[in-house]
């Protein structure tokens, strides 16, 4: 059996408290005990509410969150033996997409300038290859010469999160952690993004650690689905077992909360609740 592409053996984050008066700052963990591993080719979901350690978990993985406890091997190797430090292979393998494109776009460029700028950065000096490499991750994203040669301002939301997609795939990178990538959008483009992420995926072989709140998208995209609450992952399994049979009350909660496709949906959704609430107490 292959070993897993990223393995994340019982990780710890931990921010410092406020300052109260009498009071001296005291950490709190974000993320504890986190332990999962991603293999190549493959999506790991990782859903849950609003402060539950998603975002901080991929931070930590993309060496943005200094780790207080545990390890995390990319490719067997320990990213803690870098120190402070990160190598620009790292930096090249593992690429990330956040929900506002728009924030990583400079207004004052062609949205095709980022992506050159990366590849630059990474080594790619000749100028006929950093066309031709441009050019082909625009093409990969749906996107043409003319959304190449627009300012992020007369691009839609959906296009400028395709470019930022191209940004992170014309490196080649083996995983690329998706952070809420697709919540800023609207349902329709939604689907668009996640089929495009998809047939990526499909042509290159590359992972994803897609991280949202959206039970619904994770569903469609993940092979395996991780539910986290208050920095703890509560569950992990494969995606269609979790959502058939799943297993924590809380991961239970969080499935009957989700806005039934159908009214016949409603009644069940309403049973579960109820039994998720009876177990707790």
């Amino acid at each position: 059996m292959n070993a897993p592409l990223l393995e994340v053996d019982d990780l710890a984050v931990t921010y410092d408290g406020p300052i109260g008066l009498f009071r001296s700052r005291r950490p709190e963990p974000a993320i504890e005990h986190m332990t999962f591993d991603v293999a190549a080719g493959e999506t790991l979901g990782i859903v849950g509410e609003s402060g539950s350690g998603k975002s901080t978990t991929g931070r930590a993985i993309l060496r943005l969150e200094t780790v207080t406890h545990g390890a995390i091997r990319f490719e067997g190797q320990d990213l803690s033996t870098w120190g402070p430090r990160t190598p620009l292979s790292y930096r090249r393998r593992v690429q990330a997409v956040f929900q506002d494109p728009s924030v990583s776009l400079n207004p004052r460029h062609l949205v095709s300038h980022g992506v050159q700028q990366a590849l630059r950065r990474h080594g790619v000096t000749d100028r006929a290859e950093v066309a031709d490499r441009t050019r082909r991750a625009f093409e990969l994203v749906g996107l043409t010469a003319d959304h190449m040669n627009r300012f992020p301002n007369e691009l839609s939301g959906g296009q400028q999160q395709r470019v930022a997609i191209a940004r992170a795939i014309v490196l080649e990178p083996s995983l690329i952690v998706c952070d809420e990538a697709v919540s800023a959008l609207d349902l329709s483009t939604q689907g668009q993004i996640i089929n495009l992420l998809e047939d990526l995926q499909s042509e290159t072989g590359v992972s994803y650690l897609f991280i949202a709140h959206d039970l619904s998208v994770v569903r469609h995209i993940a092979d395996r689905v991780g539910v986290m609450r208050a920095g703890r992952l509560v569950e992990l399994a494969e995606t269609e077992a979790l959502y058939e049979d799943p297993q924590d009350p809380y991961t239970r909660s969080l499935l009957a909360a989700t806005p039934a496709s159908h009214p016949s949906g409603r009644d069940e959704r309403r049973a579960i609740r109820l039994a998720g609430r009876a177990e707790a107490t």
